[in-house]
């Protein structure tokens, strides 16, 4: 009786030994089975045979690999990701599942769900699996650049570099933590030697045109501005450079283009280029007088961002603009126009008759005559300074003063200064017993209406 327990007991061990065996065997051709169907791109049946084997052991850690491999092979990103979580928290690597390549796949995979400190982890255990591949000391630059740490940014550049010295984005990288830092001849060597390794990496060219735009090399700035819109993932940032450089040069229609390609190019509304692009191209308008279409693009700024720049004084400032036809004729007409206007304020508000009006950059400026029942009489007359400031920045007391001495160089009795803002603190206290009346925006808006405007 013995003898035959133990024999059972041995047959019973040897079915459990051979199944295990023959489920371990099994298990390889299985897993190549589901990677010949990725391979197959037969997506969906790789991901149904991976999700039977894990129906079967949720431990089957090459399952969720492969099954993460499909998913990924199936643009199914988030899925992936999921797999990929599980399979990093559990799985022993082997030549089944290689952790190099695995690695690669889940580190991209938190840079397109902008998990910056997960993919940091990954690229940084990348940098000891595989101690002289530059592509891994530039990731990690990359990501710690993002997260404001340039000096350590700067450290992986050149670790990039010391592994492979034609590595060009790193050289580009290092070159614009220099040009943050001023210095800028280093900087342009290493994004001259980036453009001299490789012409035709267009992204590069981007960084050149932010050092020569901070050199003040505004017609340099803008051709690589131009090269690097050949980048589709630099299009809209280097078209919304572009336009920058034209306005800072000053040529604002030029600009006014570029802002408005800026715009068309964004792919985001909420992006912060996108942002500026509309903010940048709503002080164009602004400065061509183009109010309506100004309000239009920061009304939908406000929608994104509440409290982008001075957005919302901006706003403000023309708040009433709508409800006074007076202001925004005085505000929006063309030049010619608005000196006309000007004039007609002049004689309705202070009783002034204008000998001569011109056009200034900030508005009009007029030298005038009283208005007096006696004028048949040969008499001298005594002259005023008119200047009306079409702008929306407050005045400060500096254009007080030069107001009030260019007044006494023209041998005027009293000088008038009328904006459609305010004037600062200073000004007004510089004002205060000198012969100069301050007229503010209100005041402005009564003697508009009383022109007739």
């Amino acid at each position: 009786m013995v003898i035959i327990a133990v024999s059972l007991i041995l047959l019973v061990l040897i079915g459990f030994l051979t199944v295990f065996i023959v489920k371990t065997l099994a298990a390889p051709k299985k897993i190549d089975t589901i990677n010949k169907l990725i391979k197959q791109q037969k997506y969906a049946a790789a991901q149904k045979t991976a999700k039977a084997l894990i129906a079967k052991d949720p431990r089957d850690y090459h399952a969720h690999y492969y099954l993460g491999k499909a998913y990924l092979a199936d643009h199914k990103n988030e899925l992936a990701l999921m797999e990929f979580k599980t399979v990093a928290q559990n799985a022993i690597f082997d030549a089944q599942l290689p952790e190099v390549e695995f690695r690669k796949q889940i580190s991209q995979l938190y840079l397109k769900f902008n998990q910056l400190d997960e993919a940091l982890k990954e690229f940084l255990l990348l940098t000891k699996l595989e101690p002289t591949n530059a592509e891994n000391f530039y990731q990690c630059g990359k990501i710690v650049e993002q997260q404001n740490n340039a000096e350590s940014a700067l450290g992986f550049y050149q670790k990039a570099i010391r592994f492979n010295k034609k590595h060009i984005k790193a050289w580009s990288g290092m070159g614009m933590i220099l040009f943050r830092a001023k210095q800028y001849n280093d900087a342009k060597k290493a994004i001259d030697y980036a453009i001299k390794l490789s012409p035709e990496t267009f992204s590069t060219y981007y960084y050149l045109g932010k050092i020569q735009k901070e050199s003040k090399e505004y017609p340099a700035a803008v051709k690589s501005f131009e090269k690097a819109c050949r980048d589709p993932d630099f299009k809209q940032r280097a078209t919304l450079e572009r336009g920058t450089c034209y306005m800072l040069a000053g040529a604002t229609d030029n600009a006014q283009l570029e802002f408005e390609k800026a715009v068309k190019a964004s792919k985001d509304e909420k992006a912060q280029e996108t942002l500026f692009a509309r903010y940048f191209l709503a002080s164009c308008f602004e400065k061509n007088r183009k109010i309506d279409k100004a309000i239009e693009q920061w009304q939908l700024i406000m929608k994104v961002n509440k409290n982008f720049r001075d957005v919302p004084s901006k706003l403000s400032e023309y708040k009433d603009l709508q409800a006074n036809d007076s202001l925004k004729e005085f505000l929006t007409c063309s030049n010619n126009e608005f000196i006309e206007i000007c004039k007609k304020a002049a004689l309705a508000g202070f009783n002034l008759s204008a000998q001569t009006a011109e056009e200034t950059k900030w508005g009009c400026q007029i030298i005038a005559t009283e208005v007096k029942k006696d004028d048949w009489m040969n008499m001298r007359k005594q002259l005023f300074l008119v200047n009306f400031y079409r702008i929306t920045d407050p005045i400060e007391d500096t254009e007080v003063r030069r107001a009030l001495d260019l007044s006494k160089s023209k041998n005027c009795v009293k000088a008038f200064a009328c904006t459609s803002s305010e004037f600062t603190t200073t000004a007004i206290r510089f004002a205060e017993n000198r012969p100069i009346e301050l007229v503010p925006k209100e005041k402005l808006e009564t003697i508009l209406a009383k022109a007739g405007i």
